[in-house]
């Protein structure tokens, strides 16, 4: 089982669209194992986006992302970094196929509702730098055994 980070960005919180993308992944199987509310810091967001501070887009990706709240969530499920990604869509919402999160709610390319983590390396890193120990939890749901085929041994 994979935990990526996924942030709901200032628009989606603005727009009053994290219930039905959070349902999305519910939807989908993936389990919520952590989340809040939180207005994120000048600090944060220069940490978190370190890796583009040479960008000529750097310095309004971090005044947009602390412009607002937004809502991070530790989302785990069985290949769960490739799944939500999927889910998200093309990094741009005029890009992004119907069906996914950025094509059925974005049309800008500035603005694109949600971050969700590329890789198994960044998602570790990314979840230490918004959640504290004991904040991602260990949970069993009841209806697991319906998500996952659990015959062969092993989640598929």
């Amino acid at each position: 089982m994979e935990t990526t980070l996924i942030i709901l960005k200032p628009d989606a919180v603005q727009r009053g669209l994290t219930g039905k993308i959070i349902s999305r992944f519910e939807d989908k199987g993936l389990q919520v194992v952590g989340m809040k509310l939180m207005q994120i810091s000048q600090q944060l967001a220069a940490t978190h986006y370190e890796a583009h501070k040479e960008r000529p887009f750097y310095p309004g990706l971090v005044k947009f992302m602390t412009s607002s709240p937004v809502v991070v969530m530790a989302i785990r499920g069985n290949g769960a970094i490739g799944i939500a990604r999927n889910m998200m869509g093309a990094t741009f919402g005029s890009k992004a196929n119907p069906g996914t999160i950025r094509g059925d709610f974005g049309v800008s390319n500035s603005f694109n509702l949600i971050h969700g983590s590329d890789s198994p390396e960044a998602a570790e890193r990314e979840l230490k730098l918004f959640f504290g120990a004991g904040e991602v939890l260990n949970w069993s749901r009841a209806g697991e055994v319906w998500v996952y085929d659990m015959s062969g041994g092993k989640a598929e």
